[in-house]
């Protein structure tokens, strides 16, 4: 397993399809290329995660998600910009269902966290965020114990500080302001 400082350490990994851990704004996270089916299936399968449930994307800008969402209303809008919210939108019918699960829509943050931002740009991509544990028990937060637990069956560690969050991100609807989970 490649253990990195440096996210363009990941611009192959990331072309490859390989699962990698990074930190985020309250635990590491495991990700992937969303557009490519087989990593977010493996990835899945790591996390023991069903795939009905969705899928976080993370991203430094915008422009990297919006080939998923249908047209943003001036109020949805003001939701994009950087920020430690993590926002649910309404999916283009041609989202894959890998990422959305079972719903017409896709929970996204556009992140103000520098690592993740530097790393996002340097794909110039989205990625999979998902807190790097298995389904339902504690998610790592050093790259140590990402180590630990997914030796093996991750490819690469992006060592960082988190954020300042004490849990995983707060996500709200967009469309309704609603928090769906705290």
């Amino acid at each position: 397993m490649l253990l990195t400082q440096q996210p363009t350490d990941l611009i192959g990994p990331f072309k490859q399809g390989l699962i990698f851990a990074y930190p985020t704004e309250a635990v590491y996270g495991l990700g992937c290329d969303p557009d490519k089916k087989m990593s977010v299936l493996r990835l899945l399968h790591i996390k023991q995660r069903p795939l009905h449930k969705g899928l976080i994307l993370i991203a430094s800008d915008f422009s990297q998600v919006e080939k998923y969402l249908k047209p943003l209303s001036a109020e949805q809008l003001k939701c994009t910009a950087p920020s430690k919210t993590t926002y649910i939108y309404p999916t283009l019918d041609s989202a894959p269902r890998w990422l959305t699960g079972g719903f017409d829509s896709l929970a996204i943050r556009i992140t103000k966290h520098p690592l993740v931002q530097e790393l996002c740009a340097t794909l110039d991509s989205a990625l999979v965020s998902t807190s790097a544990n298995v389904s339902g028990l504690e998610p790592a937060r050093t790259a140590d114990k990402v180590s630990q637990l997914f030796d093996k069956k991750i490819d690469a560690v992006l060592d960082g500080k988190l954020g300042d969050l004490q849990s995983p991100t707060k996500i709200r609807d967009s469309l309704t302001g609603d928090v769906v989970r705290f």
